[in-house]
């Protein structure tokens, strides 16, 4: 791959309120290679963008999406030709990209399928994070049957548009935990707790037992990785992490008492508020169920007084989206929504630095020698107004993941 050289790039990426002063960026071979000040190569050596106009950033990060999901109504994804879905998550994902977004991590659904076409080129996606399919059990979150509905769970496991598989007992959630592994998981999810979408299984709702949670805890440690939870309730919560999980997703009902030990424990926790926000307007023309919209506000005002508590106490989090079917074009939101109670700074970084200590991953997130060449061009400073970040890339001329311009405006 040629080189290419980035001068007069003023990098914005949540460590400092201001942009830095300009500095050149080298790439090659999909990586940066220099960062700093006169690091440009000998005139003539491959091509030179001027970022002078621009600030730059790394590539976004969102810790928490859906690929498959392409509908709310997730009973209904799920009987959905995977075929079907498969070229839908494309289309999901390559809007994803346009965003901004060069790395989303899934938490139920995706398969290594999908993240192998994205690595090879074959579509135009972000990089890919998986879990797999997120592990639930009977009557849980992910069970989507309800409560008319016997049909052998099994015959979910396989299709692409179903979120989770449906697990119970210490044999079964350990034998289902090594098989998503082996299948390609980079971690694995746990439905830890009730949630909105699915039918029979409220808020606070504690599923699965103790040696459940440790043994999939185990499992997930032994593979060298983590357990990630889908929870709200505060004692889900506290369960949860005496059992040995290492991130929280959602975590809107946690109390005062719970986010310090979050803290003191260095667990990471991904806030997803935007969901909760356009669920709450249109969630059921989107076709979520109504028993699903009326769970909306157990957990959205909770959600956002969690937000502050998290950045008072220095939680690490990471920036999540966790949008449905048609309510993905909402997935930069979360940036304005965290910007009413959060410093900009602080939400850019759960997006870039922070958002690469929760994914485990760190050639993305920054622009350091070494990393990924993934970043995007701001026409205009985020510090100063976060909604450049959103209206689907309109302020981003320039998207670039693993060094190659997936968009470029044609004065650049």
């Amino acid at each position: 791959m040629s080189l290419l050289t980035i001068k007069n790039a003023r990098i914005v990426d949540g460590s400092s309120d201001a942009p830095s002063d300009p500095v050149d960026i080298v790439i090659e071979n999909g990586r940066f290679v220099a960062v700093g000040a006169n690091e440009a190569p000998a005139s003539g050596a491959g091509e030179t963008i001027d970022a002078a106009h621009y600030i730059v950033m790394p590539g976004l990060i969102d810790c928490h999406v859906h690929v498959i999901a392409t509908t709310a109504n997730l009973g209904l994804n799920a009987e959905l030709p995977s075929s079907w879905v498969a070229l839908k998550s494309a289309e999901i994902m390559k809007s994803m990209l346009m965003r901004g977004f060069t790395t989303v991590r899934d938490l139920g659904g995706a398969d290594v399928g999908l993240k192998r076409a994205s690595d090879e080129g074959l579509i135009d996606a972000p990089r890919l994070i998986i879990c797999g399919k997120a592990l639930s059990q009977t009557g849980g979150h992910t069970d989507y049957r309800g409560p008319y509905n016997n049909r052998d769970v099994s015959w979910y496991g396989d299709r692409l548009g179903t979120l989770g598989r449906v697990v119970d007992g210490v044999d079964g959630i350990r034998r289902m935990a090594r098989e998503e592994l082996k299948n390609g998981a980079d971690y694995v999810k746990v439905m830890a707790d009730g949630g909105v979408s699915s039918p029979s299984d409220p808020v606070g709702y504690l599923v699965f037992s103790v040696d459940e949670l440790k043994a999939v805890v185990e499992v997930a440690k032994g593979f060298g990785t983590y357990v990630s939870g889908h929870l709200y309730d505060d004692r889900a919560i506290n369960r949860a992490l005496d059992c040995g999980f290492e991130c929280i997703e959602h975590g809107n009902n946690m109390s005062a008492a719970t986010v310090k030990r979050v803290a003191k424990e260095g667990v990471f926790v991904v806030p997803t508020n935007i969901t909760y926000d356009v669920l709450a307007k249109e969630g059921a023309a989107f076709g979520l169920p109504p028993e699903s919209v009326a769970k909306i506000e157990d957990v959205r005002a909770n959600g956002l007084a969690c937000l502050t508590m998290l950045h008072e106490a220095g939680v690490t989090m990471g920036y999540g989206s966790d949008l449905l079917g048609g309510m993905h074009p909402h997935q930069s939101g979360e940036f304005v929504l965290r910007g009413r109670y959060i410093p900009a700074k602080d939400v850019i970084r759960s997006a870039t630095l922070d958002a690469s200590k929760v994914v485990r991953n760190d050639e993305i997130g920054a622009i350091e020698a070494g990393r990924f060449a993934d970043l995007i061009f701001v026409d205009g400073n985020p510090l100063d107004d976060l909604a450049l970040l959103t209206e689907q890339g309109a302020h981003m001329p320039l998207i670039m993941k693993g060094g190659v311009a997936k968009k470029r405006a044609s004065a650049i």
